[in-house]
This record gives C-alpha cells, sequence and structure tokens, in this order.
C-alpha cells in the first residue's frame, strides 16, 4: 500500500513505540467521549423529536466503530503487525464514512421535504457545544501523531473526528436558527454539504490516501525535493482536512 511505503523508516523504535502510546490514549478518549455523546444526543433526539439530533448521536456511534479500527490495530506492540492491519483498518473508517454519508444525506432530505418538526433541545444545543470545542484538539493531536509515524489509518480516523466537528458546527447553528428564526431548512442545507464532504473522505480512506511519513523519515533519494510546503510527498494527502 502507498501510504505504508515510508512507515517508520527514519524513526527510532522507541520514538514509534511513543507514538503509537499517544494514539492509542487519543483514540480511547476519542471513544469515551462519543459514547457519552451518542448517548446524550439520541435521548435528547427522542425526547425532541429531533432527526438531527438523532442522526448526530448515530454519527458518533460510527466514530466509535472508527476509532475502534485503529485501537485495533495499535494494540499490537510490534510494528510489522501494526503494518499488516494498516489496510483492513482504512477500509473500516472508509465504510464507516460511507454509512455517515449515506445516513446524512436521506435525514437531510428527509428534513427538506418536512417530515416532522422538532422541538427545541437545550442539552442538543450543549452537547453540540461540547464536541464542537472538544473534537479539534482530539483530532489535531492524533493527526499530528498519525503523520509522524506514517500511518494512514490514525490520519483517516482523525479526518473521522474532524468531520464530527463539522457536524456539530452544523447541528448547533441548525438547532439555534430553529429556536430563534424558525429556519429549519438551515441544517440539512449545511448537512448535504458534509455528506459529500464524507465521501470525499471515505473515497481517500479506501484507496489508502491517508498520510506519508514526514520527509526526514524517508530514505529515499531526492524525496525531500519532492515534498509539498506541508512535508508531504508526492500522492501523500497529509495537508488535507
Amino acid at each position: 500500500m502507498t501510504a505504508e511505503i515510508s512507515v517508520g523508516t527514519g524513526s527510532s523504535p522507541a520514538r514509534r513505540d511513543v507514538l503509537a502510546r499517544r494514539i492509542r490514549v487519543l483514540v480511547a478518549a476519542t471513544i469515551t467521549y462519543n459514547v457519552i455523546e451518542a448517548v446524550v444526543a439520541i435521548t435528547a433526539g427522542t425526547i425532541a423529536s429531533s432527526t438531527a439530533l438523532i442522526g448526530f448521536g448515530l454519527d458518533s456511534i460510527i466514530e466509535v466503530s472508527s476509532a475502534a479500527a485503529v485501537a485495533w490495530q495499535f494494540s499490537a506492540s510490534d510494528h510489522a503487525v501494526r503494518e499488516a492491519r494498516e489496510q483492513r483498518t482504512l477500509r473500516i473508517i472508509a465504510v464507516s464514512f460511507f454509512a455517515l454519508a449515506a445516513y446524512v444525506t436521506v435525514d437531510a432530505a428527509r428534513a427538506l421535504t418536512g417530515t416532522g418538526e422538532a422541538e427545541r433541545s437545550i442539552p442538543g444545543i450543549v452537547i453540540a457545544a461540547l464536541s464542537l470545542a472538544i473534537m479539534p484538539f482530539l483530532s489535531a493531536a492524533q493527526r499530528k501523531a498519525g503523520r509522524e509515524l506514517g500511518s494512514a489509518s490514525a490520519v483517516a480516523d482523525s479526518k473521522q473526528t474532524l468531520l464530527c466537528t463539522y457536524l456539530s458546527g452544523v447541528l448547533l447553528v441548525g438547532l439555534v436558527l430553529n429556536v430563534t428564526l424558525g429556519w429549519s431548512w438551515a441544517d440539512p442545507i449545511a448537512a448535504l454539504v458534509i455528506a459529500a464532504i464524507a465521501i470525499k473522505e471515505g473515497r481517500d480512506a479506501w484507496r489508502g490516501k491517508g498520510c506519508c511519513a514526514t520527509p526526514a523519515a524517508v530514505v529515499l533519494p531526492g524525496a525531500a525535493e519532492q515534498s509539498d510546503p506541508c512535508g508531504c510527498l508526492p500522492g501523500c494527502d497529509c495537508c488535507g482536512g
């Protein structure tokens, strides 16, 4: 797989172990938070008859499955075993993206056709605001560690977490506009944009486009000269999302 060519070629075994442990901690934190987020969102959504909140809760469950796939990959202490699990982990993450895109699209279509009218939900606004504040930091930390380690799956999962941030913003805006101005169409329109992003990220994960190791860790003649301003080698997608 292209994303694995340069994995760990320039990092010491000790440094790779440190990065792997860091990713395991970040993934565990992501799973824990998303379980709480899913329970609160689905419960609040059911009470308020809000398809957006319920959809957000289901997205949290998908995020848990993605993070669990990465946790499974990095549960192996041997670096070679983790590399062998990379492709399967990327496929699981890709399927999670596609499932999320499908649900958000259907949910947005239902909202646009006027199926059901959600009541206001203060717990929904609170959980959306918390996610908007917490998720960017988890995503950035995991993406940084994944890039240095050269793990496409860790970077792909960080994008899943970042997508959850976008959905949190969409949900928050939708809930607030519905409460203040009655603009029920704002949320589904923005959700369709998120669905398009999810399809792109799922396609990239399926093809193995995550992140290559930094040029300094690659023992290839002229590799550093071919990197872009972000430090990504040709064919890598380190800088995106």
